[in-house]
């Protein structure tokens, strides 16, 4: 992925990679940081946009944890050699949202807001994925 809007990272063992394409300029984006207690304890903060992309690419032979927690509807994307959490996605419909922990990115976003989708019943956080997320995520392997 490549434009005036890109931005790539990696995990800590560099096992997985990270490409995102925005709609808008990095610096306008307020991340969503999550008060879940394994959000909290990932010292997470997501980054989305419905008219965006992301890719994430795993390397050969390296592993992509996924690990399901709260209403157990998202994957969190976890590198399964260093540990680092990569983001989470959501599948639905033969199609995949996600959303990017903006820790592995540059660090060029706005301060994180504070986020409570616990409050939220299953139903109405998957309704808002699906119109907040990246669409179309992409997993390659």
């Amino acid at each position: 992925m490549a434009g005036p809007h890109a931005l790539s990272g990696r995990c800590h063992c560099g096992d997985i990679a990270v490409s995102v394409q925005l709609s808008g300029a990095a610096e306008r984006y307020s991340p969503r940081a999550c008060d879940c207690d394994f959000c909290r304890l990932h010292g997470a903060s997501y980054l989305s946009d419905p008219k965006g992309q992301l890719r994430f690419t795993v390397q050969p032979g390296a592993a992509l944890n996924r690990y399901r927690q709260g209403a157990e509807e998202a994957d969190m994307l976890l590198c399964g050699r260093c540990g680092v959490l990569m983001g989470a996605c959501y599948e639905r419909d033969d199609k995949c949202y996600g959303v990017v922990n903006t820790a592995i990115l540059p660090p060029v976003f706005a301060a994180p807001q504070p986020v409570s989708p616990k409050r939220l019943s299953a139903d109405e956080k998957t309704r808002r994925w699906m119109l907040l997320w990246f669409p179309d995520v992409v997993i390659e392997r």
